[in-house]
Formats: C-alpha cells, structure tokens, sequence
C-alpha cells in the first residue's frame, strides 16, 4: 500500500499588522519657547495707555504748567496788592515821599506867625450826640512892614494820623501892621468823632 503522502503544513496566518509608531516631537530651539511675560514699572504704569497709539502726534514737549492757572493766580495777587495799598492810602493817607502827594500846608509867610495852643483848642460832644471843634488862636505880624494874611487851613486827624477833616478859616483882618495881631475862632460842626487832633497852616496856593 502505497504510502500516504504527508499532508503539506499548514500555512501561518498572517500576523496582525502593527500600528505605526508615532513620530518624535520635533527638536525644540529657542526661537519656539513662549516668550516671557513683562510686568511694568508701576512708576511708568501711569503712563502706559492702551487706546493711545505710539504713533500718534505728540507735541516737542509738554508744558509743566497751567498758563491760565498761572495768570489767574498772578491777578489775584496783584488785586490784594491793590486793594491793600488803596486801604492804606485811606487810613494813613499819602506819605510824603510820593512825588504826587501835594503838601498839605503851604510855606511858612516870612513875618507872620500861627499860635494855636493845643490846650485852647475845644473839642467835646453836644448834647444832640454830635460832635464840636472849636478853633482858638491868633496870627501875629513879627515884621517891621505890613502884611498881607493868606487862608488858614485846619486838618483834624484821627489817632493814628490819618486825615479826618479839613477846614479853612479867612482871618478877619486880612492885613496886619507890624506887631499887629488878629484872633480866629471858628466852631467846626458836626465834626468826626475820631478826629482827636488838629493841625494848622496856610492853605497851598
């Protein structure tokens, strides 16, 4: 009996075909590393604005200050300056030093004199609640001619100098022989109240 032939083998199932590996990650360089973030100076923080361009047109430089805020302040100083030398003016009145203060007397008459003793003078309030200066002195001729006598004038002051109120007094001679004399009283009323002290001159021509 004729040999059995040996059956061929078996063929091996194919293997199941393996899943691709992935690729490996590409070689990192510098270029690709997330940039840093950058945190800003908060001195410079108030600066920085977002919704301003860097190329938009700033002017060559930027003022400091506030013209206007500057001039206002400037005429306000100058206002208070004002005001105080006008309320200095009115208490004190003009110093003499001023080249437009006019004097308040006239020069003296050469051979007339002016004898108006403080203690002569009347100051005192009426019964009415006004208030009265009475004016007593004389005028004397000293010279060896006649002459001829100008207006007097009368300044009442306050108690720190300033003038209160201002008269004049036309003698009642108007020419003197030498040695000659001439009394003058006169009643100023009303009169201020501060007006403590009196001072007495020709009047300026």
């Amino acid at each position: 009996m004729p040999a059995a032939f040996a059956a061929d083998p078996a063929e091996p199932e194919p293997e199941p075909e393996a899943e691709p590996l992935p690729p490996p990650p590409p070689l990192r360089r510098d270029d690709d590393a997330p940039a840093r973030p950058v945190f800003a100076d908060p001195a410079y923080a108030s600066d920085f604005d977002d919704s301003r361009s860097s190329f938009d047109y700033e002017p060559p430089f930027r003022p400091r200050r506030n013209p206007a805020r500057m001039w206002t302040l400037a005429a306000a100083l100058f206002a208070v300056v004002a005001l105080g030398a006008v309320g200095a003016t009115a208490w004190y009145g003009l110093p003499d030093w001023m080249p437009f203060a006019r004097p308040t007397f006239a020069e003296a008459q050469p051979g007339l004199k002016l004898d108006f003793p403080a203690k002569q003078q009347d100051r005192r309030q009426l019964p009415n609640g006004t208030w009265y200066f009475g004016v007593n002195g004389k005028v004397t001729n000293i010279s060896e001619k006649s002459r001829s006598v100008p207006t007097i004038l009368v300044v009442l002051r306050g108690p720190r100098g300033q003038i209160v109120r201002t008269a004049e007094i036309r003698p009642a001679k108007r020419i003197l022989a030498p040695g000659e004399s001439v009394s003058v009283n006169e009643a100023l009323v009303p009169v201020e109240k501060s007006a403590v002290k009196a001072q007495f001159g020709w009047k300026p021509g």
